[in-house]
């Protein structure tokens, strides 16, 4: 089992590259009450200004992420120009690697490889917070703002925390910077309290103090090879796959896309506004090397598990508690479309 579980975050490797996210974490222990409540109204108008400070203000400085012994740093320069956003995310730690973004479009270095792999959708890392418009997540957490100011990366910063409602998600505490709302640190908190992951800027420039050449990549990438990946949307359901969700969830994107030897995989992501999972389905390959059924693996607040479902195999990932997972694969169905 354990051999299994290392080969599957060997093969999840690059999704977990990606999932350099926000993570956060709860100070008190059980779940809040059943309803949202009019209190929460400014903690949620405060994460949007927390969102939107990611996205618009000039930024650049060196943020650690950091589970149990393992922490890995990483430099990053935002900037908003007449183009829009441009950001670069150098990794400091490990293999080099570079994430180049302009709007919506991503450029990962792999410079060992002389490999470019091209991603044509947004995603956002830290210090960026919110899935979607942010609008439901009062509904399945109890979000307040603490009295008591915090001090990262030499600025001041105003703590939110977030309780989970129900057990199927991690709860979060947030400092977000008193001056321009800028997430500055964030920790991610499992269901009885130990703290799993955090990520927090340990430097920090703002404004006419980021450097715009800083956006430039230290390698000459224009002859290297080029991969992007083609996208088709889909629909899951229509195809016969019954997979539920945990309460407030929903799908925000439905694709399949070829991986390995050129087969088809379809991915489904489902999220709360905060947290999000990724659905994984390919086709079972009867030549292919082996892999255990019922398989789970974890990496800081990241969980994966894995299994069997008829001829295919489903592999549900995210910061999410790997029971909420489970749930998801060991319940899911395919009802094989009836032929005409």
């Amino acid at each position: 089992m354990r051999r299994a579980a290392r080969k599957l975050l060997a093969h999840r490797r690059w999704y977990y590259a990606l999932a350099l996210v926000t993570a956060c974490a709860v100070a008190t222990p059980g779940y809040a009450a059943d309803a949202p409540d009019d209190s929460t109204v400014p903690a949620v108008a405060l994460l949007k200004k927390m969102h939107a400070a990611a996205r618009q203000l000039d930024y650049a400085g060196v943020y650690t992420y950091q589970h149990g012994s393992t922490m890995v740093s990483s430099r990053v320069t935002h900037v908003v120009d007449g183009t829009g956003e441009r950001e670069r995310i150098e990794m400091l730690d490990g293999p080099q690697r570079e994430f180049l973004r302009h709007n919506d479009i991503t450029q990962f270095l792999v410079p060992e490889k002389k490999l470019v792999v091209v991603e044509r959708r947004r995603m956002d890392r830290f210090p960026a917070l919110l899935l979607g418009d942010g609008a439901a997540v009062g509904e399945h957490y109890e979000i307040s703002i603490q009295p008591t100011q915090r001090r990262i990366a030499g600025r001041e910063c105003t703590v939110i925390q977030l309780l989970p409602r129900d057990e199927h998600r991690y709860g979060y505490r947030l400092c977000a910077d008193t001056e321009t709302n800028l997430l500055l640190k964030a920790q991610t908190v499992s269901l009885d309290q130990g703290v799993v992951d955090q990520i927090s800027f340990t430097s920090l420039q703002l404004g006419d103090k980021v450097v715009p050449g800083q956006l430039a990549s230290n390698w000459n990438f224009k002859d290297w090879r080029v991969l992007e990946t083609a996208m088709t949307p889909i629909d899951l359901a229509a195809k016969g796959w019954r997979i539920p969700f945990p309460p407030g969830f929903a799908p925000v994107t439905q694709v399949s896309r070829p991986m390995k030897a050129g087969r088809p995989v379809s991915q489904m992501v489902i999220t709360d506004g905060l947290a999000a999972i990724s659905i994984f389905i390919e086709p079972h390959d009867p030549a292919g090397p082996p892999a255990g059924t019922g398989v789970a693996a974890s990496k800081g607040a990241m969980n994966i598990y894995r299994t069997r479902v008829g001829e295919f195999w489903l592999t549900t990932l995210g910061e999410v508690p790997a029971g909420t997972l489970r749930d998801i694969a060991e319940s899911t169905e395919y009802v094989p479309l009836a032929s005409h």
